[in-house]
């Protein structure tokens, strides 16, 4: 079956930047939570050798495998045999190639067993069987992440354990040996205390960048502080941004502090970090400072020397975090991309007409940030994702893109299938 649409074709002027969009047509999905459209689907977009990949929950509940030619609007769409708990926003799809051009997907966990399958050839929207990794904490996982690595492996990251007393796993996918082994049993140690909520980046060199706040219960409100650490070696060693080697695992009391956040401030978790050319990492998120009631999208980077935070958008409307579960949230959590000088910051707020968000800086330390909307239509309890592999690969933003709701703490809204939109946001940074 194959599906195509040529929406829109537009051109932005945005102060020191030429934004060249189009708005593609792929097929209706699940809409009743934000389940196709949460930040920490990594990927939803994922670009190998030219050809695009896209994943996500039809309307009943199906795992949807989608491929097409990059420029071209002919998708191949292929409905797999797996269904998924879209009833859960946590219960993502998570996607990536290997350097041989097989899929891997792993989908449908909040603290489930290990659901994870590959495509039985290279190219191939079908799936096998679903199969183990390494067999060890494979029984209560949440969040998967894949990440490729230098010479076509894959890095695997999840959450073993619940909110509040769960521990950051990594494994690798061997090319050579097609099979997974263990990177990191426990990465980061809650200690039985709090958990970490990460987000994860790998530069074009191949360093690891990894960042998390703290959580101490189930509660979002206890969301606090914004630590780092880095990889030079595929995940096995790990050191703070000074060049300090950790002692594994990272705990409270080794890790490095990026920014200090208290509890209660609004803190979000689990958004998004880049890094430019030289290996400096930018962390996008929220929070609230003391004084004031309205929680700001800010930006923290390392300027290799120190680290640094500033303001991005100077929003109006106060809102509070509480309690656990999904919540549905007057704004997304951010997705931030680096080239050289430039910042590209990616948003959803209601103060914008729930749109599809842009701010942009050249000068990340004093530069005034432009803000531009990417859609003209609400995308309600959207969040977003992009093909990373193409943002390094051509430095052009692919955004997955679909109306969802969300209720809070795990509710569904009443929402018929809504369009999956494949927003082309082509950035030229040519002055």
């Amino acid at each position: 079956m194959k599906r195509i649409l040529l929406l829109t074709f537009l051109l932005i002027s945005v102060s020191a930047v030429c934004l060249s969009q189009r708005l593609v047509e792929v097929a209706k999905g699940y809409s009743c939570t934000s389940v196709n459209t949460a930040v920490f689907r990594n990927n939803s977009l994922v670009t190998h050798k030219g050809e695009q990949y896209i994943s996500y929950y039809d309307a009943e509940g199906y795992l949807v495998l989608g491929k097409r030619k990059l420029k071209s609007k002919k998708w191949t769409i292929h409905r797999t045999q797996y269904k998924g708990n879209v009833k859960d926003a946590h219960n993502i799809i998570s996607m990536m190639v290997d350097g041989e051009g097989y899929l891997h997907v792993s989908f449908d966990h909040h603290g489930h067993k290990l659901n994870y399958c590959r495509g039985i050839a290279p190219g191939s929207l079908e799936l096998g069987e679903k199969v183990p990794m390494t067999g060890v904490d494979e029984g209560n996982v949440t969040y998967p992440e894949f990440y490729p690595l230098s010479g076509g492996d894959l890095l695997f990251a999840y959450r073993s354990g619940s909110s509040g007393r769960g521990n950051l796993v990594m494994n690798r996918y061997s090319l050579k040996n097609h099979a997974w082994t263990r990177v990191q049993d426990v990465l980061i140690d809650g200690e039985n205390q709090r958990n970490a909520y990460w987000q994860l980046y790998v530069d074009e060199k191949g360093t690891i960048h990894l960042s998390w706040v703290w959580r101490e219960t189930w509660h979002v409100e206890t969301n606090h502080d914004l630590c780092y650490a880095r990889s030079f070696d595929n995940g096995v060693t790990w050191y703070q941004s000074n060049g300090e080697k950790y002692q594994l695992p990272i705990t409270a009391s080794n890790a490095e502090y990026a920014c200090r956040i208290p509890q209660n401030s609004e803190l979000i978790n689990q958004t998004s970090m880049s890094a430019d050319a030289d290996g400096k990492p930018y962390i996008a998120t929220y929070w609230r400072e003391p004084g004031s009631d309205v929680p700001q999208y800010r930006i923290v980077w390392n300027d290799g020397k120190t680290w640094k935070y500033r303001q991005v958008t100077d929003r109006k409307t106060p809102f509070s975090l509480k309690g656990g579960g999904t919540k549905m949230i007057p704004v997304a959590r951010p997705r931030i991309v680096v080239e050289d000088k430039e910042i590209f910051y990616i948003f959803r707020d209601e103060e914008r007409g729930s749109r599809v968000s842009m701010a942009h800086t050249t000068d990340v330390s004093h530069g005034k940030w432009s803000v531009t909307d990417l859609t003209d239509f609400s995308v309600d309890a959207w969040e977003p994702s992009h093909d990373t592999e193409l943002w390094k690969e051509r430095r052009k933003l692919h955004l997955f893109v679909q109306h969802t709701r969300q209720g809070d703490g795990e509710r569904t809204a009443e929402i018929e299938p809504q369009m999956i939109y494949v927003l082309e946001t082509n950035t030229n940074t040519n002055k």
